[in-house]
């Protein structure tokens, strides 16, 4: 289930682990920014509440007791309540967080320098008149020499909420700028592991495909070498053994001429026949041998054509020739591109084995999606699905399954998917239903 969620591609797990670790790094950055920002202001506002009250106590104590009410009204201000007394209004001292201690500190520094002099105080919760909130507030009440109190009650600046406006801005941008850089940053380093994979499918199709450009990083430049040193050794390998097919096949015509030459003087005309036809047999496999040869040397140029009208000139062909032979393609033509003379000949093969085995072919041609479908259907006798793989093999004639009387050598098949498979494509056998055998060619767009 959790394998679901998680990304599938390098780009966006990248793009996932730089946004959420990034935010969570902002997130605690802010919380470490808004408790240093409030201890700092506690600290500096626990220095000026104790130099403060010490002024007011100071100016009290020089008055005479007609004048301190007077004083103790002009002291009081919004942040900083004084109130005279009979008795200590900090009777609790709880809160004793460092809180407390910066004021105790404060005040013992301005108003205990000579010593003896009596104060309490707390840092706690302070009920705002007419709601039911609260505000953290320094509590104080200092002794007078003669027994009264002085009581203060100095509220503190309210703690900035976490979820602020500022905060929830703050992460936006820093989202907004992460998931921009990002993108930039991941789809610059992802293009050479697409590249990659571009690469490697056109080299399954072409092995004469362009090489990899070699440029980027060090380690890109390296991947791109490697891959283009691979490609040269396929192309090499490849055109190595086409080359010693066309050779063997060539220098093999020279000794069939000469075993002619000799079967003509054997005196045994039943013999002669039978050495005549195998040496026939062997010309043709030769022949084919030497056309599959020149066609995967020629390199033919692609080109766009349509193929609706490639296949109406491959099945005309084979009405003149007097097969039976039914297409269906609608009026739309289809473009593609492709190597026409090559796509042509595989099409030709595959036709004319429906005809040869089958006796008719039913052509069809259809689109959908990224693919363009070819269907060709006969009503021969089909081939067993363990033989299917066994057909597309070079020289390989499923007599079991065919027509003894019929000719070929068994390439047919095989240069067939072979230049299907160049053009990116694949085809597949099938027996139908109803009886005979099904190619169906897929080709992509």
């Amino acid at each position: 289930m959790w394998k679901r969620l998680i990304p599938d591609t390098i780009a966006t797990r990248t793009l996932l682990v730089l946004v959420v670790g990034l935010s969570v790094s902002h997130a605690l950055s802010v919380v470490m920014y808004l408790t240093d920002r409030t201890s700092a202001l506690l600290f500096t506002g626990g220095e000026h509440v104790g130099e403060r009250i010490a002024t007011v106590v100071r100016l009290v104590e020089s008055a005479s007791p007609g004048e301190r009410e007077r004083i103790v009204e002009l002291a009081a201000q919004p942040n900083l309540r004084v109130a005279l007394g009979g008795q200590s209004a900090v009777v609790d001292v709880t809160g004793r967080g460092w809180e407390a201690g910066v004021l105790r500190d404060s005040l013992a520094a301005h108003l205990d320098a000579d010593g003896g002099r009596e104060f309490r105080s707390r840092y706690g919760e302070l009920a705002n008149a007419g709601s039911a909130s609260t505000q953290p507030a320094f509590f104080v009440s200092v002794a007078l020499p003669d027994r009264s109190w002085l009581n203060f009650i100095a509220p503190v600046e309210p703690q900035s909420l976490f979820w602020s406006l500022r905060f929830g801005l703050s992460m936006v941008v820093m989202l907004l700028a992460v998931v921009v850089l990002s993108v930039i940053v991941v789809r610059h380093l992802t293009r050479p592991i697409t590249d990659f994979a571009r690469a490697a499918q056109r080299l399954g199709v072409d092995v004469k495909a362009p090489p990899l450009p070699e440029t980027g990083p060090a380690e890109v430049r390296q991947a791109a070498t490697a891959f283009n040193v691979m490609q040269g050794r396929i192309r090499r390998f490849v055109e190595d053994r086409t080359q010693m097919i066309a050779a063997i096949s060539h220098d093999l015509g020279t000794p069939i001429t000469r075993l002619r030459l000799r079967a003509e003087f054997i005196e045994d005309a039943e013999q002669q026949k039978k050495m005549l036809a195998d040496l026939d047999d062997m010309q043709r496999m030769v022949a084919s041998a030497l056309s599959f040869a020149r066609d995967e040397a020629s390199g033919e140029p692609r080109a766009a054509v349509d193929l609706r009208s490639l296949l109406q000139r491959v099945c005309d062909d084979m009405a003149d020739a007097g097969h039976e032979v039914v297409l269906a393609t609608g009026d739309t033509a289809v473009p593609y591109h492709c190597r026409p003379a090559a796509l042509r000949r595989a099409l030709g093969n595959l036709v004319e084995n429906a005809v040869k085995y089958g006796r008719r072919a039913r052509v069809s041609l259809s689109g959908s999606g990224g693919h363009v479908t070819v269907r060709i259907d006969d009503d021969g006798p089909g081939i067993p699905e363990d033989l299917r793989e066994e057909a597309f093999k070079p020289f390989r004639r499923l007599e079991g399954s065919r027509s003894r009387e019929t000719g070929g050598t068994g390439l047919g098949l095989t240069t067939a998917r072979t230049i299907i498979r160049a053009h990116g494509g694949e085809i597949v056998l099938a027996n139908r239903p109803e009886g005979g055998l099904r190619v169906e060619i897929a080709l992509p767009r």
